[in-house]
């Protein structure tokens, strides 16, 4: 997954919350970058057609953004998951977090193979608790958000 696909999965899960576009502060702080930098993405993005951007409103995933979003949301659960259930890796959120820019397609789907993912998958993400609902319940954790 590349950066910008971190971008497109940032504004999917911001749109979620926000009920509507994703504000580039918001993005911002989900990503953990300057409000420049997260600005400087969301045009680039919205020159390749991926979203639309207005001005002091937000941006919003075209199709073709949102279907790569979700993807990459995928390839995010997936690795949480072999991370958290075949590795039992304790901070799972934060090592997914890192390994999601490195991660290609074809390891990711073999990754998918073994832990057995949920047919609601992206689906299953919560944007607000910013984790995989079955995930939170199946570990029983509290504040996944948090």
């Amino acid at each position: 997954m590349n950066t910008a696909d971190q971008y497109l999965k940032a504004v999917f899960l911001v749109q979620q919350i926000e009920d509507g576009p994703a504000s580039t502060g918001a993005l911002a702080d989900r990503l953990g970058v300057s409000p420049a930098s997260a600005n400087e993405m969301v045009g680039k993005l919205a020159e390749k057609d991926l979203l639309v951007h207005e001005k002091y409103k937000g941006a919003t995933l075209t199709d073709a953004g949102e279907e790569r979003a979700r993807d990459a949301l995928a390839t995010y659960c997936v690795l949480e998951r072999f991370l958290a259930n075949v590795l039992d890796v304790e901070d799972y959120r934060g090592e997914a977090g890192q390994l999601e820019a490195v991660i290609d397609e074809t390891v990711a789907d073999r990754l998918d193979m073994i832990i057995d993912r949920e047919p609601d998958c992206p689906d299953c993400f919560d944007a607000e608790a910013d984790a995989c609902s079955h995930l939170v319940e199946q570990l029983g954790e509290v504040g996944a958000g948090d």
